[in-house]
């Protein structure tokens, strides 16, 4: 088969296109899917770089969609059956074919096109785990969202909006601003050229924001802890910019 995978880490250099890859045989419990959209994300990146160990060779991809081509010989399927058309979340989706675990697979209703649900999946189970368990989101709470208008920040403005929230989103382009307006954050920051830091006092009264969610990393993880307000919370949950440094807690 078909696939894309790294004998080492680094840059997007290290990626391989290779065409014959063995087709994984589902074990028990598994399900065997003909992968048709596969998702990209950040978190692809942090295990091509290394900065996510992961023992070498490795099929990348941690989400796809696509349809059950056979079962496991044994063990619980949640109903699944072949032919059926579903969503995933594992490993190995960098593929033309993923052996997952069933409880991992969700059937796609009629209603959602396979791509949307490919797209949904991780990022959305992201967005919602944060402002669920990280942090429970109250109506009427100021929050911060850095990247407002990449794939987790679009989920986050609309949830967020949904729960009644008010959203400071920042992003570099007018582009980017419009579209994260657009999704339910209500005032824009273009961190390139404003102090974040300034600009959230403002907004907010002086008073600081009651969670920040920061998924850029190393070069806002700083300025997202002075824009909390007292006793707020820091949500870190991703590195697009590089790790943050080790911290110290005095």
């Amino acid at each position: 088969m078909k696939g894309v995978q790294i004998s080492k880490t680094g840059g997007p250099e290290v990626l391989e296109y290779l065409t014959d890859l063995p087709v994984p045989q589902p074990k028990e419990g598994e399900i065997l899917i003909k992968n048709e959209i596969v998702g990209i994300n950040y978190i692809d990146t942090y295990f091509r770089t290394g900065l996510y160990p992961s023992p070498l060779p490795l099929i990348l991809g941690r989400e796809a969609s696509g349809k059950i081509t056979s079962l496991g010989p044994a063990g619980n399927m949640y109903g699944l059956q072949p032919g059926d058309r579903v969503v995933w979340m594992g490993t190995n989706s960098y593929a033309e074919y993923t052996a997952t675990p069933a409880e991992k697979a969700i059937k796609i209703p009629d209603s959602i096109p396979t791509q949307q649900a490919a797209a949904a999946l991780l990022q959305g189970l992201t967005a919602l785990t944060l402002v669920r368990e990280a942090y429970e989101v109250k109506k009427g709470e100021w929050i911060l969202v850095h990247a407002a208008a990449g794939g987790v920040g679009l989920w986050l403005c609309q949830i967020l909006r949904a729960i009644g929230a008010r959203i400071i989103g920042t992003a570099s382009t007018l582009e980017k601003r419009e579209l994260a307006r657009e999704n339910g954050a209500q005032v824009l920051v273009d961190y390139s050229k404003e102090d974040v830091v300034k600009r959230v006092r403002e907004i907010t009264g002086g008073e600081g924001v009651a969670a920040v969610f920061d998924g850029v990393g190393k070069s806002t993880f700083e300025s997202s802890m002075e824009c909390l307000r007292r006793k707020g919370s820091m949500v870190s949950f991703g590195n697009a910019s590089g790790a943050v440094p080790p911290v110290t807690i005095a």
